[in-house]
This record gives C-alpha cells, sequence and structure tokens, in this order.
C-alpha cells in the first residue's frame, strides 16, 4: 500500500507567502483606478480581493462577537468577578475556529469549480478503513475506496470537505485557529487517524449522498490558523497556503485581513470587561477607531495563569459523533467486505497545473 505524500519544493512555501503579503499591503481600487496584480504573482486562474468580499466578512466577524459577547457564565468561586474575562477567552477560543470555517467557504466562491461541504459530514469509521490505516504505515498505504455503509463504529465529522470537480478531487479539511495547543501529545495523531479511515469512505458517501458526486482522488489537511511552520508530508498546511487548496489568489490575504479585524474586536470586548472587572471606567471608542489608535491606547494587563487547553475545550465538548472506534465490536458474521476499488489516498498537496 502506498501513501501519496508531499516533498515541498525548496521555496515554494516563501513564494506563495510572499504574494499573499504583496497582495495585502497594497491599496486596493475600483473600476479603472484598480490596481492590476502583476503576472509574475499570478498562481491560479482564479482571484479574489478583500474589497470584493468585505461586506461578507465583516458581517461574519459581526456574529462572531455577538455570539461571544451573548454569553452568560456561571458564577465561580475561584474566579470571582473575573469570570466574564474567563468566559470570554473562551468562546474566543471556539468562535474563531468557526469564523476561518466560514471565511473559507465564502471566499471559496471565487472559484466555480470548487464545491464546499460544510452541513451533515459524518464520515463513518468502518472497520476496513480502521484495520488498514491502523495495520499499515502510511508512508506505504495504498488507499482503496470502500463502501460507506459498511460496518462501522462511530463516525469522524470533518470541518470541511472541499470538491475540485474540474481536477476530481476532494479534500477533508480540519481547520484549527492553532495547532500549539496539541504540543506533543497524541491527539494531533489521532485526528489525522480519523482523517484518514473517513478519506477511504469519502468517494463512496459522495455518490451515495450528494447527487451522485464522483472523485478519484482524496487528500486531507489540517490547517492551522496561526500559520505556523507547515509539514505537507505529514498533512499540516499553513493558512497562509489555502490559495493552494482552493487555487484562488488573495484567499491567504482575505483571512489575514479577517483575522487582523477580528483580533481588534476581540480585544475590545476583553477590554472593555477587564475594565469593568477593576472598576476602571469604561472608554468610549467606536469599533471603527482606526487601528493606529486602538493601539495606542493603555492595555490593561491581567496577571495570572494562562486557560489551558482542557479548560477551553470544557466549554465546547467532544463532537457527539466522534465515539471511540473499537475493532473488536465487529463480529466474524460482519466481516464480508465490499470488492475494493482502487482510489488514491493521501495528505493534500499542491495541484498541478492542468
Amino acid at each position: 500500500m502506498t501513501t501519496h505524500t508531499l516533498s515541498v519544493p525548496a521555496g515554494e512555501v516563501l513564494r506563495s507567502t510572499a504574494a499573499a503579503a504583496t497582495f495585502s499591503k497594497r491599496s486596493i481600487g475600483h473600476g479603472a483606478n484598480s490596481i492590476s496584480e502583476p503576472a509574475a504573482l499570478r498562481r491560479h486562474p482564479h482571484r479574489v480581493r478583500f474589497a470584493e468580499v468585505e461586506a461578507d466578512l465583516d458581517l461574519l466577524i459581526d456574529r462572531a462577537i455577538a455570539a461571544i459577547a451573548d454569553g452568560e457564565p456561571l458564577e465561580d468561586e475561584i474566579l470571582g468577578h473575573y469570570v466574564h474575562i474567563a468566559s470570554l477567552v473562551r468562546a474566543v477560543s471556539f468562535r474563531e475556529g468557526k469564523l476561518l470555517e466560514q471565511a473559507v467557504e465564502c471566499l471559496a466562491k471565487a472559484n466555480p469549480n470548487v464545491t464546499v461541504l460544510t452541513q451533515s459530514l459524518k464520515l463513518p469509521l468502518v472497520k476496513a478503513a480502521l484495520e488498514a490505516v491502523s495495520g499499515n504505515d502510511w508512508s506505504n498505504l495504498d488507499g482503496v475506496k470502500l463502501d460507506c455503509e459498511a460496518p462501522a463504529k462511530g463516525s469522524y465529522t470533518p470541518d470541511l470537505i472541499v470538491v475540485n470537480r474540474a481536477r476530481h478531487t476532494a479534500y477533508i479539511l480540519d481547520v484549527k485557529r492553532s495547532l500549539a495547543s496539541y504540543g506533543d501529545t497524541s491527539r494531533l495523531e489521532e485526528l489525522k487517524f480519523k482523517m484518514m479511515a473517513g478519506a477511504m469512505v469519502l468517494p463512496d458517501w459522495l455518490y451515495k449522498h450528494h447527487k451522485r458526486m464522483m472523485v478519484g482522488t482524496v487528500e486531507v489537511a489540517i490547517v492551522d490558523g496561526a500559520s505556523r511552520p507547515s509539514d505537507h508530508a505529514t498533512g499540516i498546511w499553513a493558512l497562509s497556503e489555502i490559495d493552494d487548496l482552493l487555487e484562488i489568489d488573495g484567499v491567504a490575504a482575505c483571512m489575514a485581513e479577517l483575522r487582523l479585524r477580528f483580533g481588534r474586536r476581540v480585544q475590545q470586548l476583553l477590554e472593555a470587561e477587564a475594565r469593568k472587572a477593576l472598576g476602571v471606567p469604561e472608554a468610549t471608542v467606536a469599533n471603527t477607531a482606526p487601528a493606529s489608535a486602538i493601539a495606542d491606547r493603555p492595555l490593561i494587563a491581567l496577571n495570572g495563569p494562562a486557560l489551558s487547553y482542557e479548560e477551553e475545550q470544557a466549554m465546547v465538548g467532544p463532537k457527539e459523533d466522534d465515539g471511540y472506534y473499537d475493532l473488536g465490536c465487529f463480529g466474524k458474521e460482519q466481516d464480508d467486505e465490499p470488492a475494493p476499488v482502487r482510489i488514491r489516498v493521501g495528505f493534500a498537496r499542491r495541484p498541478r497545473p492542468h
């Protein structure tokens, strides 16, 4: 069995990041006064500018901020009147991930060949897929298409499934606000295990549940919203490289601006709540204040240990469908497996030119 992994050409990521940075720094105009992007920086035939999607992305930010602010925390004897700050921090950790997912879905519309699936994405973890992934080294795993209705225990729900109809390729994406909290734990490997097992049934699942949609290649990618160094050979992609997954120039620059604006709004919320907790008169600053004005305002330092990952996850809770998969739950009478059909499964790679 062979898993197709990626060997990234030297300098490839740097070129992509440089293009995004150049795009994000220049002023964007309209009509005859607009500044066209140099052809040398174009990587894909489709492109999106922040000015074109600004209203939609700002609406997503507004909804995320409203959801964060609406939370009503329970009293806590330890946190005392700081409990509202802790509640906001936990809510931000959850809502930022959702915001990134929604923004990717919005921006993907710039490529008419791409379909993004976000609803009812339970991929069954079937016995054959679990055994294939757990019993073989991934570097030697040759993917096969398995029946999504075969005996299964539990399921995996990806954040997004991106289907490129022109390439007949599907990407299973798990979007994280940051991978820093995963550290050296085994949770990241467990996530990859589920993603790869889900990838082996995805072609059959798409055909049966999404209007006979057919793909010949399935690739998985964990997208790090904090854009730390990526490792495509193990399925880790930085958010700054999202252009190559969607085949749209400018998506990374739009996502960077989205996170910047979201960060400003979050910091305003936290500062207002901190002033309440400390009894400091609240400053009146509109959300539309210039970035320089916000940066020049004195910040309130709150001492104390940062929230652990376990504390942040306490609010979110586990996904109800991500049940523990036990291979022993399958009886011998269930060993009749459907005839496999060969299909390529592996970590996400940069698409080759048509």
